[in-house]
């Protein structure tokens, strides 16, 4: 039965895309098929970071208003055989996404045999972010650890408690996860950034993963590769342990503590 997986945020610029990418890429490596659609109607950043920009013919709002099919539109990964991208329109106004539109799509890509459908929302609750958490089974919600992130992350969690279909239907309600990206156990420990602890204690929800704060992530994207495929790094690996506990393994939280450095290392100027 087919999953989908919104991955939101109520804050901007806190790497939404880069785990729409990453997460889609995980479970696609581990056999699955996965199409992640770009709801970001305006912007469009989605088909950058999977690097296949060059490729994009037709769009989601293409297939929505009727000139072209959603074979037409859909790109298959380069890295991945089972991995699709339905990237978004960057010429339409965010009031082209219709909600029988959206459900059609998404009813095709069921019918086509896909086992996650991941939808890469917009920050905020304009139209696109409303309706990637309205048809949403589970949701991804990415924070940073600052108090305006993690602030507008709970404004979006009442959302998905309220305005998803499975709200509104009185169904079991949206799987919600906690995704904490760009976490620095050094800022941590300085009071620079909340900890862990404080964020969890704010939300209150079940945290999946910690992505640390890296520059290889900046480095992935300019390459047009999602950071999950930088093998060896521990942005790479934190993703990967992210997927894995989302199907359901048991993984111990790596990347979250802080090493402070021995007497003799400060010594010599390390840090």
């Amino acid at each position: 039965m087919t999953r989908i997986v919104v991955v939101t945020s109520g804050k901007g610029g806190v790497g939404k895309t880069t785990t729409s990418a990453s997460f889609s890429s995980g479970l696609a490596m581990r056999g699955h098929k996965v199409a992640v659609i770009d709801f970001d109607v305006g912007l469009r950043n989605l088909d950058l970071i999977m690097g296949c920009e060059r490729r994009v013919v037709y769009d989601f709002v293409n297939v929505i208003q009727g000139e072209a099919t959603l074979n037409q539109a859909l790109i298959k990964d380069k890295q991945v055989e089972t991995l699709f991208v339905l990237p978004a329109s960057q010429t339409r106004d965010k009031d082209a996404l219709s909600m029988e539109g959206v459900e059609k799509v998404i009813n095709d890509l069921k019918d086509m045999g896909f086992d996650y459908i991941v939808c890469d929302s917009p920050a905020g609750i304009e139209t696109g972010a409303l309706m990637a958490a309205y048809f949403a089974d589970d949701a991804l919600v990415v924070t940073n650890p600052e108090v305006s992130s993690v602030r507008d992350s709970d404004r979006i969690l009442g959302i998905l408690s309220a305005k998803s279909r499975r709200a509104v239907q009185g169904d079991e309600p949206v799987k919600e996860f906690l995704l904490l990206t760009r976490y620095n156990p050094k800022r941590v420990d300085e009071g620079e950034m909340l900890s862990l602890k404080d964020i969890e204690d704010i939300l209150r929800i079940k945290l999946i993963g910690v992505i640390p704060e890296s520059e290889s992530v900046l480095q992935a994207s300019n390459q047009g590769l999602p950071a999950v495929h930088l093998t060896g790094t521990d942005v790479s690996e934190a993703y990967k342990d992210v997927v894995s506990r989302y199907l359901g393994e048991e993984k111990p939280l790596r990347f979250v503590d802080y090493q402070k450095p021995s007497f003799l290392k400060r010594l010599l100027g390390g840090k």
